[in-house]
């Protein structure tokens, strides 16, 4: 297939050198230069414009927001030359208000849209190991399996409308921030009374909470390792936020995304917006005079 590909960051980057290696024709659009030219020389065309990454078969796209996705154009005009029949496949965390939005912008220019936000950090996305979950036409969820099974180990449909694909990313994030309050709080508990950390990780991850997000978030939160960010904090307030506007739409609240919004709010104040979210650990260990 003839494929576009907008984004190319951590996540974006490693997507696209898989769909590479699949066999398919691959151009790639990216604000920063760099990753281009390292895709280049790996079989990628460079696109000079947002617009020109919109002339395949599909475009796929990894921005880290609404407002990103909106400064390409992509809800409006980077659509208009685009290639009729075109299927954009949006890999990213977005409000479900924006999904809406954007299936409605491409409809109206005879173009198609599929939600297939992913779970995963970058070690996974280069493995070709993420999880999709697609919503929106049959059809069109199915041309582009060739592409889901190259860059994923399971494909979940959430169903015809691409919204919901968006608020099950928007609620999986949000039980993901949870597990890091609770780690925090809990890690903070044990270190604050002298009990060793590492062997309640230990533990508690090879048993009760199995599981990469206990294992793997709570060894960085045992061993404070913010760094390298797989998934930056200020990201991770970002979909905090959007399970509260999710909610917010749909009439109910959520105490508990309130709490963790404070604690990403202060680790932000505190100059952690860069690290891993994993770092709201170190505002609760802060609030028990740990740090």
């Amino acid at each position: 297939m003839k494929i576009g590909f907008i984004g190319l960051g951590k996540m974006g980057a490693a997507i696209a050198e898989n769909i590479l290696r699949a066999g398919h024709d691959v151009t790639v659009w990216n604000r920063s230069p760099e990753p281009v030219a390292a895709l280049e020389k790996n079989g990628a065309c460079a696109a000079k414009t947002p617009a020109d990454a919109l002339q395949g078969d599909a475009l796929f796209t990894m921005l880290a927001s609404d407002a990103a996705m909106r400064a390409v154009g992509l809800d409006g005009a980077a659509l208009e030359g685009a290639k009729k029949g075109l299927i954009h496949s949006n890999l990213a965390t977005i409000s479900v208000e924006f999904a809406r939005e954007l299936a409605a912008a491409h409809a109206a220019r005879g173009l198609h849209y599929v939600a297939s936000p992913v779970f995963g950090r970058p070690d996974a996305a280069a493995n070709g190991h993420l999880i999709v979950v697609a919503a929106g036409a049959s059809a069109h969820i199915e041309t582009l399996r060739p592409i889901y099974d190259a860059i994923g180990r399971r494909l979940a449909i959430a169903g015809d409308q691409p919204e919901a694909a968006n608020l099950f990313k928007i609620a999986g994030n949000f039980m993901i921030a949870s597990a890091l309050e609770t780690l925090g709080e809990a890690i903070a508990l044990l270190r604050k009374g002298g009990v060793d950390p590492a062997l309640f990780h230990e533990v508690l991850t090879s048993t009760l909470f199995a599981g990469p997000v206990y294992q793997g978030y709570g060894g960085m939160i045992v061993h404070r390792k913010y760094e390298p960010a797989g998934f930056e904090l200020k990201l991770g307030l970002k979909d905090v936020e959007l399970a509260r506007s999710a909610a917010q739409g749909l009439g109910m609240t959520m105490p508990l995304a309130d709490l963790v919004r404070e604690h990403f709010l202060d680790a932000i104040d505190d100059g952690l917006g860069e690290k891993d979210w994993s770092a709201i650990a170190g505002v609760i260990a802060k609030r028990a005079g740990l740090e």
